[in-house]
């Protein structure tokens, strides 16, 4: 299966558990093409800065990798979804993709539960 791990880039350490778990099972997965932040973004201490614009180009391209899979993960650490993930998944559902959320706190989190 294709899949497109969506969630917060202040969630690396997830992404790259996740990326690798359903690797090895088999699976083609998509990720965030780059942990950035935008300048605004001051929780985000320590990732690489990016502007506006790039941020936009990032999202329609994350966006593609969704069009391009058969199911989203939503990397979902403590009941955080910020507004860009909401949108993910909408855009997900929108066109016919499963859904599902890792569930459990984090680095604990080993269930998939579709919603």
């Amino acid at each position: 299966m294709r899949i497109t791990l969506c969630g917060s880039t202040r969630f690396q350490p997830a992404f790259q558990e996740w990326n690798h778990k359903l690797a090895i099972n088999g699976h083609t997965v998509y990720s965030l093409s780059l942990f950035g932040r935008e300048e605004k973004d001051t929780h985000k201490k320590g990732n690489i800065t990016i502007s506006e614009a790039d941020k936009v180009t990032l999202d329609l391209v994350h966006l593609d990798k969704i069009l391009n899979s058969d199911a989203v993960v939503v990397i979902n650490v403590d009941g955080y979804t910020g507004f860009s993930t909401k949108r993910e998944i909408e855009w997900a559902r929108m066109k016919g993709k499963d859904v599902f959320w890792v569930e459990g706190n984090l680095p604990d989190a080993h269930m998939l539960v579709q919603r």
